[in-house]
């Protein structure tokens, strides 16, 4: 059977079309008495001449004044001397000459073959034949033609980015839309179902598809159906998801593009894609149309034009306008589009009219990450005893691409070891090597590099233990992994607001790896710099953002608009800036002082938890209850969350 599918599903190539037609014309070519056709044995004038005193030449043809064709007497055929000059013809296509051969001047050579045939009194006729290759004379003259016409052909076509099928693949067609029709009958079919999570969004984008199922429901009462939705939300949290879901889901046309097929360079094609676009969409009513990265057309306008006198981008942000909500009826068509970068989109685009609803795609709770994990455990072949309530509390922040993510790489694990089953090990290796990078057992690093990265680790260890609003430790390790040298794993605690307390432990903990190394070989190393980095950028947030800075007061600096970051100018004066950094020093060196006195206080705990650390190469939660005793002011919680992840070793 699957030999019968293979033969019946041979498509013919169009490459071999053109080689059957040039294998005709070469046919035509040499049946017309061109190229190969046969001139018999070549011979030279004074063996010619031998021949003709024998009286073996029956006839003899001049062809264009410069070559002798000869043709023999049936007797002198026949003779074992001519026996190898006996044609053979592929084809019978009429006699054909014996001997060939050229000469110089047709004139002496005339005279000379003239007076043989009197002397000798032979009845050999003579004749002359102009030959020439019309067909091949004409192939030749239109090849450099067709050359020409086929490489611009070729370049036209590569130009307008795609192939002999595609909507812009004909020079003729690069005008026309590239979005594609969803089909669900042969698609593969995405529900609502298979979207974990995001509950408010889909509710949002579940009434849209009932929209167009039952408009009746809600145009009775005199309300009008909505002319677009925006997705917006950070990357990886489903926005393209659900509208693949909107997609399977809908029984009405869906046209699916990116921002990005409107731009090309040709002046005017990104606003005729629109026209394109939205007139397919009519013809098809009622129908949704999806456009994926809007920001790629939909960025806002400048006022002042440094592109020159046309801009294309926003020709075609006009057109998309107009069609949206412009003196044109779109009746029963709705645009969807999703974007991570709503803040740079234009405001005539954001407007109720064009996009009614703006539907913010959120990173996942707890909750949904656990949903979310059920979808993606589905293909797996899981252990029995896999709590996926463990697994969304390991996950603070990741995305539901990211779920799917560790998914995937801890099957890969699995198979790696040789084992049946995923199992929760595979997991938390999965999560260790997204967040920390691969390891790196191998690389060469001295024993006080060694040590001095133990004792850092365990810094961070020890501060965050003692402080009550740090994020409660998961895993510390000096094994290098990533970029790294060592890393300290936490289970930050998901929190809506944060207090400047919260903010200010979390500072501290940041710095205990800098602190550990002053207070025990007073130096410091460049060991810190994603601490530093990290606790710099709170530092400016308190100050700048959130107004938590007693001295710069309750002012914000921030501008959710997302316009500032390309002003050349600082909303605050020269002496705010320098009371701004001089409260930002302040802030993170109190939390460092803050750091090295605590430490200073349990330096035999912190040489202690260095010693396991170097030893064991990777200490929990266990390690630290064994030498410090539980936290005084650790929640149920927060034990709850963390007492599955100390079984890791």
């Amino acid at each position: 059977m699957s030999k019968n599918k293979k033969q019946n599903n041979f498509k013919l190539n169009a490459y071999w079309v053109y080689g059957i037609i040039i294998g005709i014309f070469l046919l035509f070519n040499v049946f017309s008495g061109g190229i190969g056709s046969s001139n018999g044995l070549t011979t030279t004038p004074s063996k010619f001449f031998s021949f003709l005193r024998d009286g073996d030449v029956k006839r003899v043809v001049i062809v264009n004044k410069r070559e002798a064709l000869v043709y023999l007497t049936e007797n002198a055929s026949n003779k074992e001397i001519h026996r190898k000059s006996q044609p053979q013809q592929f084809l019978p296509l009429g006699a054909s000459p014996n001997y060939s051969f050229e000469f110089g001047d047709v004139q002496l050579f005339q005279k000379q073959l003239e007076d043989t045939i009197t002397d000798e009194e032979l009845d050999t006729e003579l004749n002359f034949k102009t030959q020439s290759n019309a067909f091949g004379d004409i192939l030749i003259s239109i090849i450099p033609f067709v050359l020409i016409i086929g490489v611009w052909i070729f370049i036209m076509r590569r130009m307008s980015g795609g192939g002999p099928g595609g909507g812009g693949g004909q020079i003729f067609n690069i005008g026309k839309s590239k979005a594609k029709l969803f089909d669900e009958k042969l698609e593969t079919k995405t529900t609502f179902e298979d979207v974990a999570g995001l509950e408010g969004a889909k509710e949002e984008v579940q009434e849209i598809v009932d929209f167009l199922k039952n408009p009746q429901k809600y145009t009775a009462l005199g309300g009008k159906i909505p002319k677009g939705a925006l997705l917006v939300g950070p990357p990886g949290t489903g926005k393209t998801l659900l509208a693949k879901a909107v997609a399977g889901e809908a029984k009405a046309p869906f046209f699916s593009l990116s921002g990005s097929d409107f731009v090309e360079m040709f002046v005017g094609v990104g606003a005729s894609r629109v026209r394109d676009l939205f007139k397919q969409a009519k013809e098809k009513s009622p129908s949704i149309i999806f456009i994926d990265e809007i920001d790629a057309i939909g960025r806002a306008r400048g006022k002042s034009n440094f592109s020159g006198s046309n801009d294309e981008r926003e020709n075609t942000l006009n057109q998309l306008l107009t069609e949206m909500d412009g003196f044109g009826s779109n009746t029963n068509v709705i645009v969807l589009a999703a974007t991570n970068r709503a803040d740079v989109l234009d405001k005539a685009l954001m407007r109720a009219g064009r996009f009614d609803r703006q539907i913010y795609v959120d990173l996942p709770d707890i909750r949904e990450r656990k949903e979310i994990f059920e979808v993606h455990l589905k293909p797996l072949k899981k252990a029995k005893d896999l709590d996926t309530d463990f697994l969304s509390k390991q996950t603070p922040g990741f995305s539901g691409a990211d779920i799917a993510n560790v998914c995937n790489e801890a099957a890969l694990i699995a198979a790696r070891n040789n084992k049946k089953a995923v199992e929760k090990q595979d997991f938390l290796d999965a999560v260790d090597r997204i967040i920390g990078g691969l390891e790196k057992k191998n690389k060469i690093i001295t024993p006080d590099e060694k040590k001095a990265v133990a004792f850092h680790e365990a810094g961070h260890a020890t501060v965050s233990w003692m402080l009550e609003h740090a994020a409660p430790l998961v895993k510390v390790t000096i094994v290098p992994r990533g970029r790294s040298l060592g890393a300290a794993w936490y289970l930050p605690e998901e929190r809506l607001i944060v207090r400047p307390e919260q903010m200010l432990d979390e500072m501290c903990a940041a710095l205990g790896g800098r602190a550990a190394e002053k207070v025990i070989f007073d130096k410091i190393s460049t060991g810190a710099l994603s601490d530093l980095e990290k606790v710099t950028k709170q530092a400016r947030a308190m100050v700048t953002v959130y107004g938590l800075s007693d001295k710069i007061g309750n002012l914000t600096y921030y501008d959710s608009s997302g316009q500032s970051e390309y002003g050349f100018t600082k909303p605050y004066s020269e002496q705010t800036a320098e009371l701004i950094d001089k409260e930002i020093s302040d802030i993170v060196e109190a939390q460092y002082q803050r750091a090295i006195t605590l430490l200073k206080k349990h330096k035999n705990k912190l040489i202690e938890l260095a010693e396991v650390l170097l030893k064991d190469e990777v200490i929990f939660k266990d390690n630290l209850e064994e030498i410090f005793g539980k936290r005084p002011f650790e929640s149920k919680t927060k034990d709850e969350t963390t007492e599955n992840r100390d079984e890791e070793e």
